[in-house]
């Protein structure tokens, strides 16, 4: 029997994609850490809504593999492999690289912000920040598609990548190198240098990929 879905249960659905949203990006800020338990009762009360709205919110977010629930343990954020690694730099290349080299005429704004950002951030040592600045950047690398699903989905993939991050020992010594990175790339982009910044990105990423693979090889991940 198809369900009936009345202006009540549209309303919740709604309001669980927006709270969904809330925790996503939670998690690509480095709030909640790979592992932790997200309490219902805390999360419900500060956000002041329902249990159901709540786990509606928790199962959207299981389907985007940013969260899992453990049989009569509760919600957890998920810990990711070095599979996972592999498969979000595999999409990321096809997605960002796409992006960079049709992106002739693209507003680069975003972009320089994230930049400064970022550089601003690893001046005063805010490593974690410096994360959230560079999801940020390649955020508006992909903007530059002007695809409301490919944000979307590129969104996703970051607070995934997030979780990644955690299994640096040192976010410093990781990330401070793409900072620079980031600048020489959007002035390649700034520059019409369009197929020089392609293969720029296109080694960026697999650079990237290596130090976080080879992270995980050495045993130094989250718990």
């Amino acid at each position: 029997m198809r369900e009936q879905r009345t202006g009540a249960h549209l309303l919740r659905a709604s309001t669980a994609e927006l709270v969904a949203g809330v925790l996503r990006d939670r998690i690509a800020q480095a709030v909640y850490a790979p592992g932790e338990r997200l309490s219902e009762e805390a999360i419900g009360a500060e956000l002041e809504i329902s249990r159901n709205t709540l786990r509606e919110a928790f199962r959207l977010l299981g389907h985007e593999r940013l969260l899992v629930h453990k049989l009569n343990r509760g919600v957890f954020v998920r810990v990711l492999s070095a599979s996972d690694v592999k498969d979000l730099y595999l999409v990321r290349r096809v997605i960002e690289c796409a992006a960079v080299r049709n992106s002739a005429g693209g507003d680069l704004a975003a972009c320089r912000e994230a930049v400064d950002e970022g550089e601003r951030a690893a001046a005063d040592d805010r490593w974690r920040d410096v994360g959230t600045a560079n999801l940020r950047f390649h955020q508006a690398l992909v903007a530059l598609h002007g695809s409301s699903r490919l944000d979307e989905l590129m969104g996703q993939l970051l607070a995934e990548l997030r979780l990644v991050f955690h299994v640096m020992e040192n976010p410093g010594a990781f990330h401070a190198p793409f900072v620079a990175r980031n600048r020489l790339l959007t002035g390649l982009l700034e520059e019409g240098r369009l197929a020089e910044a392609e293969q720029y990105l296109s080694r960026y990423l697999d650079d990237a990929e290596a130090l976080l693979q080879a992270a995980f090889t050495s045993g130094s991940q989250p718990g």
